[in-house]
């Protein structure tokens, strides 16, 4: 009787200590990581499988919006994309960019993330588009983003994004 006890005992601290590992992990991660996350959350919500139906769309558009700032800058090489938009109209352009794919991922590589002032992050990587457009051609793009985030309401969200134009062979 007294075995069964003592092994209770050991089960229930152990469980108290992985529950406390984890609990840290999740509440207590770092500010890289939050903003890394926030590419995680990007990749997931442009995505797109083959028959993904109305419902999941409209979830993943939603979501889309809700990790940019109120105003967030885009510069690049092409002009007319080059301004300031809302997260209203980045979730706009979602829809309308991932209705024209059958199947769409974005994936980003090499995050190099500082934070030159508080409550500002500045992440320099690569950013990867494949995909199937409705047409059937195959898309596969690569580009080097300079990104920049601001903490705001205790959640990092993207402010600008840069097209770092690389030199080619």
């Amino acid at each position: 009787m007294v075995k069964v006890k003592y092994i209770l005992l050991i089960m229930m601290a152990i469980s108290i200590v992985i529950a406390g590992v984890w609990a840290t992990g999740i509440f207590f991660q770092s500010e890289e990581k939050k903003v890394k996350k926030q590419f995680r959350n990007l990749s997931e919500w442009v995505s797109k499988e083959p028959g993904e139906n109305t419902f999941t769309m409209v979830h993943k558009v939603k979501n889309i919006g809700t990790l940019f700032a109120e105003r967030c800058g885009l510069k690049t090489p092409v002009e007319p994309l080059t301004g300031q938009y809302t997260p209203e109209e980045i979730s706009g352009y979602a829809t309308l960019c991932r209705s024209r794919f059958i199947k769409i991922d974005l994936i980003f590589y090499d995050l190099n993330v500082e934070f030159p002032e508080k409550e500002l992050a500045k992440v320099i990587l690569t950013a990867r588009l494949t995909g199937t457009l409705t047409t059937g051609e195959y898309v596969d793009e690569a580009r080097e983003l300079q990104c920049v985030f601001m903490k705001i309401q205790k959640k990092w969200l993207f402010s600008d994004f840069e097209v770092v134009e690389v030199l080619r062979k």
